[in-house]
């Protein structure tokens, strides 16, 4: 009763949208769920929904919140680009921002909040800096005044906004121990330490920003790896499980990071770092069971994957393979070919199938039996029919050659008749004189 309530209430604070959104939506931000009526991640996300309608209302935020039945409305999802179920959008003036990240309350709210506010937002004093330094992991600070530099600055952020926060100071509100070496500049704070954007060394604003917009190291899981697929990065993963305290699973964790750390500048514009907990994932990724703990290094742009060729017993033999995988020593496996896709059809299938007997045999077997079964019915039938009539056929073809002979040439009897009919037509004197024949022969 209490969660129904909850969502009833919760329901109220979100508008359910029809075509004339498009016209009156204009004056104001809207943050909406494209959903469709059969989907289940969509009813799923319901019940979340109407909490970050409660909360957004709450909190006083600007941004509305919506929902609209993309398929009773698909002409206005279309012109959204909605291509699935659901999507989520922040609507703000001309612009359509894409949500990609999980599908919690805290997480939609967080990117409401930093989408709808101002894309580069002032950091007046150093209290504020501080303040604003500990609520994000990652920090990215413009720093000096007019230039061509901050006009690409801007032109990124209104890119990447949908990710992370961007703000701009004037050099005296940084800590005392940053140096930067001009003015103006870019500069990231993450990791306990600060990174100043070189465009000599570092290329495009956009491609490094969005390659430091992470910690050097994570906790990665399915969300966070599809992600990272947009920096480009190789990801190295230490597969372990975190409720498991034994030296291995700790001794690859720390190799991870150690790595991560202290040889940063080496590897952080090709690799990403990190640990997922549990190999359940990795499984699906690679389409094999893998022994946990273990080392994965996977490039997710072309879905290839490479595993050390021998145990990872330090920091040294870690940078090694790293290496071999950057001299393209190191074996490749996996990737998008034709064979690998038709190998990810056959394990997803089989997966589906083992899935839904593990969760419910009954059903299972129903869905799955059933089918099979009609199938070896109409299979048995089709052979069965075909065996009777080749019988049929030979025996047709037997009483026909049967009826053809007794009907050109008749039976024993009929030609013994036949022949004393000739006889008896004969006349008398013809039977005597055969008679006088015959003597004479014998």
């Amino acid at each position: 009763a209490v969660v129904a309530h909850v969502v009833a209430s919760g329901a109220g604070f979100v508008e359910d949208l029809d075509e004339s959104f498009k016209e009156n939506r204009k004056d104001d931000i809207w943050l909406v769920d494209f959903y469709a009526p059969w989907c289940g991640h969509c009813k799923k996300l319901e019940p979340v929904w109407n909490e970050v309608g409660i909360e957004m209302r709450n909190m006083g935020s600007p941004v509305k919140v919506g929902k609209m039945d993309a398929t009773s409305f698909s002409s206005i999802a279309s012109e959204f680009g909605v291509r699935g179920y659901p999507t989520i959008k922040l609507l703000k003036g001309d612009l359509a921002y894409n949500y990609r990240g999980p599908r919690t309350k805290d997480d939609i709210i967080e990117f409401a909040n930093r989408v709808a506010g101002p894309l580069i937002r002032p950091l007046p004093s150093q209290h504020m800096f501080e303040h604003v330094q500990k609520r994000h992991r990652v920090l990215f600070v413009y720093v000096g005044g007019e230039s061509p530099l901050k006009e690409k600055y801007i032109e990124v952020a209104s890119e990447l906004i949908v990710y992370t926060y961007f703000f701009s100071a004037s050099e005296d509100v940084l800590p005392e121990y940053v140096t930067l070496p001009e003015l103006p500049a870019v500069v990231v704070f993450k990791d306990g330490t600060y990174f100043v954007y070189d465009e000599y060394e570092d290329g495009d604003l956009s491609s490094w920003i969005n390659r430091e917009r992470f910690q050097g190291y994570l906790n990665v899981d399915g969300f966070m790896l599809y992600e990272l697929g947009d920096t480009g990065k190789l990801v190295a993963i230490a597969v372990i499980d975190d409720k498991n305290s034994s030296v291995e699973h700790t001794r690859l964790k720390s190799i991870i990071q150690e790595v991560a750390r202290d040889y940063r500048d080496h590897f952080h514009r090709d690799f990403q770092f990190g640990h997922m907990d549990g190999n359940d994932y990795i499984n699906s990724l690679l389409m094999d069971d893998v022994t946990i703990p273990t080392i994965v290094v996977l490039n997710t742009s072309n879905q290839q994957y490479f595993l050390p060729d021998r145990h990872i017993e330090n920091t040294e033999d870690m940078v090694q393979f790293i290496n071999n995988i950057l001299d393209g020593t190191a074996e490749a496996q996996g990737g998008d070919g034709l064979l690998q896709r038709i190998k990810r059809i056959i394990y997803d299938a089989k997966s589906t199938v083992v899935s839904v007997f593990k969760s419910s045999p009954l059903l299972g077997c129903f869905l799955f039996g059933l089918p099979l079964g009609v199938i070896s019915i109409m299979c048995y039938g089709i052979c069965t029919a075909d065996a009777d009539g080749g019988v049929d056929e030979h025996e047709a073809a037997e009483k026909e050659n049967g009826d053809r002979e007794l009907t050109d040439e008749g039976s024993e009897e009929e030609q013994e008749d036949e022949k004393n009919g000739k006889y008896t037509e004969l006349s008398d004197g013809e039977l005597k004189q055969k008679d006088i024949m015959e003597k004479k022969k014998d």
